[in-house]
């Protein structure tokens, strides 16, 4: 793992927007396509307002979320909402999104087809990951239903979390799927999740998550 510290936090989304748009460059110079997996929340933004207008081919470019809150496109919760919004946009609005979620009650209804038109995209090119003070990261969840499955080493592309403390489920990309990544980077901010982090590199996955897909992992942060 190596850890990055910032000034500022302005400083590191410009710094980390770069690394990742002269990431997604390199891979487009030797593939057809560059695969860019994004999370959700409000951590990513301010690096996705300065990635959005990097000078890349993006209609080669296919983003997707880390994962999905099993709501319609529109929803306000929605990842792949926020990332049409706020990465989707200026010159970046030529990239395709691959999304994770398909019209049905429940996700077990789709996982399948969802999982077969990810299938072009794996491995990942670029993996941006946020992590919260319980050392989650994407919908991997300590002591959710559904984290042992997502967390083995053999999982399939796509886990359903249940949390019990929200209505609706969530799909998530496995921790092989994201570990398995060809650059991966982790954007965390204040001395809470410092810590968190510090802790979680002790503790075994399912505790820890996040420290599941650590290896060869850099890390950004800024108070």
């Amino acid at each position: 793992m190596n850890f990055l510290e910032y000034p500022d936090r302005d400083m590191l989304a410009i710094d980390l927007a770069n690394v990742l748009a002269d990431e997604i460059e390199t891979c487009l110079l030797n593939h057809d396509q560059a695969s860019l997996v994004v999370p959700g929340g409000t951590t990513p933004g301010p690096m996705f307002d300065v990635l959005c207008a990097a000078d890349l081919d993006w209609s080669r470019v296919h983003v997707m979320p880390s994962d999905e809150r099993w709501v319609s496109p529109d929803d306000p919760r929605s990842n792949s909402r926020l990332i049409r919004e706020r990465l989707l946009v200026n010159r970046a609005a030529k990239a395709k999104l691959v999304p994770l979620y398909a019209e049905a009650k429940q996700p077990e209804e789709v996982l399948e087809t969802i999982s077969a038109t990810l299938q072009p995209e794996l491995p990942i090119s670029v993996l941006l990951l946020g992590m919260g003070a319980d050392m989650h990261t994407a919908s991997l969840f300590p002591g959710v239903d559904g984290l042992d499955a997502a967390l083995d080493p053999h999982a399939g592309t796509l886990g359903i979390m249940r949390p019990r403390s929200v209505p609706e489920a969530r799909v998530t990309l496995t921790a092989r799927v994201l570990d398995g990544a060809m650059s991966k980077h982790l954007v965390i901010f204040g001395a809470d999740k410092r810590a968190a982090l510090d802790m979680a590199t002790k503790l075994p996955p399912e505790q820890a998550p996040v420290n599941a897909v650590l290896a060869g992992m850099t890390v950004h942060w800024a108070e």
